[in-house]
């Protein structure tokens, strides 16, 4: 049961990384060629888009979860190199989780509650959500996830020799 909850806490975890990567390396360099209505329409549309269940639950909120629960059943005398590595990628998890609610989620919800982009100032609602700043503590997202992911693999390594 440990290393089945290790498994998906590490999983879960990756699959963090990579929407945070994918916005890094695609998303948000698609939209800023773009003009200031595609811009706030896409954005917008992919935020909407990507506040679900299914995204909440197996990834943004299930990678700090599982880790907090593998960190909780490694507790113990032969696991404590193990354990060190999950804490390790649970402050991260954690640590990323809240730049997102203070940081960028924040901007998503302005951009979204500035209005539909055929009847707004797209370009006051772009200059607003501040795309700039945005970006970078998304890149501080990038390498805090992918660090809890390196993490919790290593963690897996170590359960592994542990046999």
């Amino acid at each position: 049961m440990p290393t089945a909850v290790l498994i998906l806490a590490t999983l879960t975890s990756g699959l963090v990384a990579g929407v945070y990567a994918f916005y890094a390396h695609t998303v948000m360099p698609g939209l800023r060629r773009s003009d200031d209505r595609t811009f706030v329409a896409g954005f917008q549309a992919l935020d909407r888009a990507i506040v679900n269940p299914w995204f909440l639950a197996t990834a943004f909120l299930g990678a700090p979860v599982l880790t907090g629960v593998a960190a909780l059943l490694h507790v113990g005398e032969g696991t404590r190199a193990v354990l060190a590595w999950v804490v390790v990628a649970l402050v991260l998890d954690l640590v990323t989780v809240a730049i997102t609610v203070g940081v960028n989620v924040p901007a998503n919800d302005r951009l979204k509650a500035a209005g539909h982009p055929d009847v707004i100032d797209v370009t006051a609602a772009r200059a607003m959500f501040d795309e700039r700043r945005w970006v970078r503590w998304n890149l501080v997202r990038v390498v805090l996830s992918v660090a809890a992911f390196a993490a919790l693999a290593w963690s897996l390594v170590l359960v592994g020799r542990l046999g």
